[in-house]
This record gives structure tokens, C-alpha cells and sequence, in this order.
């Protein structure tokens, strides 16, 4: 997946100026030699796994650029998506940009949500949905959160906000970074006229660890100080 997506990024991308932070999590044979790329690619090397923010985190000490790009391997592009998007991101002074995310099918993905309640979650275990962004006609929306497959930020952003919180390993990271950009008065934005491909795992759903750690991080959001600034944010 990796290799298909830094494919994607030199036949799309060429007039941006990007570089590129691989983090090789579990250790695994890189089946293709980063020299080939015109554009750089660093490689991180962990010793043992870490968490999606922690791996993250140690991306953007080694970014250089005055924006930061967060990106599952899993993501697959059909064009340049980073002119449009930071076009927006400067008109619009925003904390966090994304793109439409669709699948396989080219059917959007719940990608950009409302920020999510314990009754919400009462409701989906009895056969509710999620409380899902509304996308409209417009070119840009505003939701309350975007998924941590593809979040573009001003490196200056990110830095202040103090990048993910750590202690959560997997999953929510991407919902507690949206409510404090929330809380810290910077708005996230949703671009509906990029779109990128993602080919979903859902592990989650189908294993018993990825769903500890899921109810795991839910508990930790819901529990958290951040969670309730945001209550109390919504009730004034």
C-alpha cells in the first residue's frame, strides 16, 4: 500500500514540493528502494510499536514544510489534492483541512462527523447510526471532527495545539485533537472538490484487540477534561 501511495504522490504531485516521513511501525521488509522518488523519504525505524499519534508526532519533529500531512498508507490519489486544499486552508485561516473521502466505489466514507456522545454510542449498539457530518453543495463545510486518514495542518498549528495526545494509542486520537483545536478556537474544514481513495480495514469490527483498544479510547475521550471543556463549551 505504501509503494502504491508514493506512486500516487510522484505521478499527481510533481509540481508540489513535498517530502515524505515513512514510519516503518512493526519491522517488515521495504520491498522498493525510497531512492527512486524525486522527492525525499525519510525513513523512521521503530524498535517497538507505538501508537498513531506517538508515530505522528515523531513524523512532524522531522517535517520541514510549512504544512503538515497526516496519511494512512491505505490512501490512494486520483489527483494533486494539496494546491486546492491549501488554497482553502489560507482563505479560510484554518486549524485543520480534509479532503471528500470516498471508497473502492467511489461511495463518500463517514469521514468528517459530529462529535460524538456516550448516547450516541447507546444508540449504535441497538442499531443506531453515527451522528454524521451533513455535506452540502458548498465547496467547503465545517464538522466537528475528520478522520485521522487524511488531516492536512499549517505546521504552526499543529505545533501549538502539541500535536496528538499519546495516551491514546489507537483510535479517538483523531476525534480529542479535533475538540481541542475546537476549544483553542480554530475551525476544521471539510473540502468536497477533492476527493481521495481509501481502502478501509475496519479492524475494529472483526478483531477482538482492535476492538479493546477502540472502547479503550472511547472510554479515555469520554472520560477526559477535554470532552468536558467541549460540554461545557456546547451548553453556553
Amino acid at each position: 500500500m505504501v509503494h502504491a501511495l508514493l506512486d500516487d504522490l510522484r505521478l499527481y504531485c510533481s509540481d508540489s514540493p513535498i517530502e515524505v516521513i515513512l514510519t516503518i511501525n512493526v519491522e517488515e521488509p521495504l520491498l522498493f528502494d525510497i531512492c527512486e522518488y524525486e522527492f525525499p523519504v525519510r525513513l523512521i525505524k521503530n524498535t517497538s510499536a507505538k501508537g498513531f499519534g506517538e508515530n505522528h508526532n515523531a513524523a512532524f519533529y522531522l517535517a520541514t514544510g510549512k504544512f503538515f500531512c497526516v496519511l494512512n498508507p491505505d490512501i490512494r490519489l486520483t489527483e494533486d489534492p494539496f494546491p486546492i486544499l491549501i488554497k482553502y486552508m489560507q482563505e479560510c485561516q484554518a486549524g485543520l483541512i480534509a479532503p471528500r473521502v470516498v471508497n473502492n466505489d467511489r461511495v463518500q466514507e463517514d469521514s468528517a462527523r459530529n462529535f460524538p456522545s456516550p448516547s450516541e454510542i447507546m444508540q449504535k449498539l441497538f442499531g443506531g447510526k453515527s451522528a454524521f457530518h451533513i455535506d452540502t453543495a458548498g465547496p467547503i463545510t465545517s464538522p466537528d471532527w475528520v478522520a485521522g486518514m487524511f488531516m492536512l495542518f499549517p505546521h504552526e498549528v499543529f505545533q501549538k495545539i502539541g500535536g496528538f495526545d499519546e495516551r491514546y494509542f489507537l483510535y479517538y486520537e483523531d476525534v480529542d485533537l479535533c475538540a481541542r483545536l475546537t476549544l483553542a478556537n480554530y475551525r476544521i474544514f471539510l473540502c468536497s472538490t477533492v476527493s481521495v481513495v481509501h481502502d478501509a480495514r475496519r479492524s475494529s469490527h472483526k478483531n477482538l484487540r482492535y476492538m479493546r483498544l477502540h472502547l479503550t479510547s472511547m472510554l479515555r475521550f469520554f472520560f477526559s477534561s477535554v470532552y468536558r471543556k467541549l460540554q461545557q463549551r456546547a451548553a453556553c
